[in-house]
């Protein structure tokens, strides 16, 4: 050993010999415990709350000379879109009003734009397809898109940048934000790039799709279809989940690396992050956009950003522009703009395959920096971080054995031992607050965080600490080692919660995981402090390694804060509509459960350095307690305020009629088809001026009839169809029209083949069931091949969603049909037909009755047909 080692290890014998005799002296008194959390707490109010909803300042008409986004004029623009109203596919306000507005617009930007500097395109375009889409075969006609390309003067280029947004909306909603925010920058965008003198290498083309809500038909219009669309190397896609704030990047590439790191270059108030992006592609969050359709039927990678802000009123009458502040515009303006100008001059778009290269880790530190790297970089830093954190972790035990004068093996021991100890508190910090949600969804109380999140503090966070404190709290208190310091316990306390994370990074990191960067985020800064603590000898002065462990916390406990807050906010909303299958509690328990887990995890043990910490954990148990009374017995518990958190109540006025084989009626029946979108399904509305006297499922219509015999919309309907619940109703409801489905032919092919060829007629939603009977099999038909040669799941018929746009003509389709023994004279198939009529409001019944509900209760209700007929 040389002669700097051994005066080290001198100082730290002396050390630990004075803070031995002194440590009983060396806690803090127990009333500062208290404070120590909730200095933490404050930490995140006054830091992570300001910045997460941090806007910038918003540009005027005044600075319309400064060549940059300007929100007010984007404001303007947004008034006149949003004031159209709802803008279904197939209406005259989406094909005519908002088209014809989008082209005033288009042209008077291309009336201002710099002739010498570019070649400005205009083209409106129909378009007609199909494409499978999960459990369905989705079919359009007549959809409209709007395209410019502004071509750069004297460009030799002829890859393209696609920008993409949509003007179309779901029912009943103004649609401000849903994507009129998106549509809107896009035009200020094109308007401040075309006026510019500035020098661009690719050609741009604004892709304002007409038809997304419904199954993102437009886009899959486009990228098949459109003159344009081979040329287009990459996407930037802009899509909505809220209202207000910032746009959060949530998928990018796949496979592109570069296109991050161009966001990064350009983005100036970067919001992003790699578990979004795992989290949305896996199906965990239930959304999608048209960046699936660029990417599946183009090859187009890209960047997929939405406004995620204020979800409670997506989908929503609510969605106006007055709850729009000036400063979102501006934040994702800028950084539209920014990227947009970066990537048109990106040397990648000229063969983008030859950088295809993995995926990438990304994602942005309170808005203020933005950090990615390579997805093998990530793998080397995570087995890097994980490795160092257990080798400092024996050095530390080794230390701890040296100046105890006990063998390592002793210290082992007990090492194994807190082990154990700090993997139960652990588990702890996870489960508590999931049993809380099992039990309060058990007693019908699902969704009483609704519209009071500080709830979620006492119900789920408060549950997290007293899990994570508990357990080591109480081996502190019982256990009667003294052969070394409650200093070096406590260490190893900490090492513990080291060792569990470095373990869960490796796990994860050999499953794939990229989203394990979140484990490693606490770990190596923990890891930092450890070093310096060790080189610094302050590891074995009593308590005083505490300061250092503290301070470098403070980032990690930001950064794991700021991310599952920003998740909680996402999902918050969503568990509105997520239907009453699932429970959403479940996801936000766990959410804010691994938040405290990841934020506090180094922090909690520190409660020991105090005096009484039990009054810590009881102070917790108080809190949570008072919170789940405020949550099970008073009105802040109750989910749902008017036109800020709403109850979405989604039902149709349905008239069925079913014919038999020989053209007669066999059933007439009229009601309200509901299908609940959240967890509490009818109960909020009970006790209100609602009637809903004989509710009841319609599981047993599913078991007798195909799809239920219900005019299931989508596939939210079909899904959730066990789920939903049917009010009969004695008066028939009249649908604006009494259509029927025409058989044009039915023609014997062959010995064992018939072909029947019908004609349909309706509004522009409407949806065909075909199911054969067992002996039956379809063997050619008018739609999509590759949809008929796709396995059904029993008792599933085909489903068949058909919409058009602006082209009202009838669909007409044939059915081939093969039977073994060439019997064509009995059944042969049933074919269900529904035609809804969105954005009729029924007859004055139902009018009535859509009166008679709460105001908390926003609807998604409109007359529905449908005819069962068997041929």
């Amino acid at each position: 050993m040389g002669e700097k080692e051994t005066l080290i290890l001198n100082e730290s014998v002396e050390a630990l010999e004075n803070a031995v005799k002194n440590e009983a002296n060396a806690k803090v008194p127990w009333y500062f415990a208290s404070g120590f959390l909730l200095f933490w707490g404050l930490l995140f109010f006054a830091i992570v709350i300001p910045f997460f909803y941090r806007l910038p300042t918003a540009l005027t008409m005044e600075d319309a000379n400064k060549s940059e986004f300007i929100a007010e004029r984007a404001y303007k623009t947004l008034y006149t879109l949003s004031n159209i109203g709802a803008k279904m596919l197939g209406s005259r306000e989406n094909e005519i009003e908002a088209v014809q507005y989008l082209l005033k617009e288009l042209n008077q930007i291309k009336e201002d734009s710099l002739k010498d500097y570019f070649d400005f395109e205009i083209d409106l375009s129909q378009v007609s397809g199909a494409f499978a889409l999960k459990t369905s075969l989705r079919m359009y006609q007549g959809v409209q898109n709007i395209a410019v390309k502004l071509t750069p003067k004297n460009t030799t280029s002829e890859s393209y940048l696609l920008v993409n947004s949509h003007f179309d909306s779901k029912p009943a909603t103004p649609s401000a934000g849903d994507a009129g925010f998106m549509i809107v920058t896009m035009l200020e965008v094109l308007r401040v790039i075309a006026t510019t003198k500035q020098n661009i290498q690719h050609p741009v083309v604004f892709l304002f799709n007409g038809a997304e809500e419904g199954a993102l038909e437009a886009s899959h219009g486009f990228i098949t279809k459109h003159k344009w669309a081979s040329r287009c190397k990459a996407v930037v896609n802009l899509d909505a989940g809220g209202s207000g704030g910032r746009e959060v990047l949530f998928q990018s590439g796949p496979d592109h690396p570069w296109l991050v790191k161009y966001y990064k270059r350009f983005v100036k108030y970067p919001f992003a992050t790699t578990m979004a992006e795992e989290g949305f592609q896996s199906g965990t969050i239930p959304s999608d956009t048209d960046f699936r359709q660029f990417n599946l039927y183009g090859n187009l990678p890209g960047l997929d950003m939405a406004q995620c802000i204020n979800g409670f009123i997506y989908h929503t009458k609510y969605d106006v522009i007055d709850i729009i502040p000036l400063a979102s515009l501006q934040n994702t303006g800028d950084n539209v703009l920014s990227l947009v100008r970066g990537l048109s001059n990106a040397t990648e778009l000229y063969d983008t395959e030859a950088h295809k290269t993995g995926h990438a880790i990304f994602f942005d530190f309170l808005g203020l920096y933005f950090i990615h790297y390579s997805e093998t970089t990530g793998i080397c830093l995570n087995f890097c971080v994980a490795g160092v954190s257990l080798v400092l972790i024996f050095v530390s035990i080794w230390r701890m054995s040296a100046l105890s004068h006990l063998s390592i093996f002793q210290v082992v021991h007990w090492f194994i031992f807190v082990l154990i100890v700090q993997a139960v508190s652990f588990v702890l910090g996870l489960v508590l607050p999931i049993v809380v949600s099992y039990v309060f969804d058990n007693f019908g109380l699902s969704l009483s965080y609704y519209s009071t999140p500080l709830l979620m503090i006492g119900l789920y966070v408060c549950p997290s600490l007293i899990g994570l404190s508990l357990p080591i709290t109480i081996y502190y208190i019982l256990q009667r080692n003294d052969k070394i310091s409650n200093a070096y316990h406590l260490q190893l306390a900490l090492h513990a919660q080291a060792v569990i994370l470095a373990l869960l990074t490796i796990g994860l990191t050999l499953f794939g995981l990229r989203s394990a960067y979140i484990f490693v985020v606490p770990l190596i800064f923990y890891v930092l402090s450890l070093a310096l603590n060790l080189l610094t000898t302050l590891h074995d002065r009593g308590y005083a390694w505490t300061g250092l462990l503290k301070v470098s916390q403070i980032i990690p406990f930001l950064y794991s804060s700021y991310l599952f807050y920003f998740f909680v906010v996402v999902l918050t909303p969503m568990g509105g509509r997520s239907f009453s299958s699932s429970n959403p509690d479940l996801s936000i328990a766990l959410l804010s459960a691994v938040g405290t887990v990841l934020s506090f995890g180094f922090l909690v043990p520190l409660i020991n350095t105090f005096r009484r910490p039990s009054i810590v954990i009881f102070t917790l148990f108080i809190i949570s307690a008072l919170s789940m009374y405020l949550a099970s017995s008073t009105q802040i518990g109750f989910p749902y305020r008017p036109k800020t958190n709403v109850h979405r109540v989604a039902y149709l006025q349905v008239r069925n009629i079913f014919y038999e084989y020989d053209g007669t009626v066999s059933k007439d029946e009229s009601g309200y088809l509901f299908n609940f979108q959240d967890r509490r399904e009818e109960k909020p509305l009970l006790g209100t001026n609602v009637n809903l006297t004989g509710l009841v499922s319609i599981k047993s219509k599913c078991e007798q009839h195909m799809m239920c015999g219900m005019p299931l919309y989508d596939s939210s309907y079909v899904l959730n169809r066990l789920q939903a619940k049917w009010l009969p109703r004695l008066e028939p409801i009249e649908p604006p029209a009494l259509l029927t489905l025409e058989m044009l032919n039915k023609t014997v092919l062959d010995s064992t083949t018939v072909r029947f060829e019908f004609s349909l007629e309706g509004p522009p939603q409407m949806r065909l069931f075909i199911q054969p009977y067992e002996d039956v099999l379809i063997s050619n038909w008018s739609f999509l091949d590759s949809y008929l040669e796709t396995p059904l799941t029993p008792p599933l018929p085909y489903f068949i969603s058909f919409n058009y746009g602006i082209d009202n003509s009838p669909l007409k389709f044939f059915l081939e049909c093969s039977k073994p023994n060439g019997d064509f004279n009995v059944p042969i198939l049933q074919l269900g037909v529904s035609r809804h009529y969105i954005g009729n409001e029924g007859d004055a019944q139902s009018v009535k009755f859509a009166s008679s509900f709460p105001a908390f209760a926003s609807l998604a209700q409109w007359p529905a047909l449908y005819q069962r007929y068997i041929f």
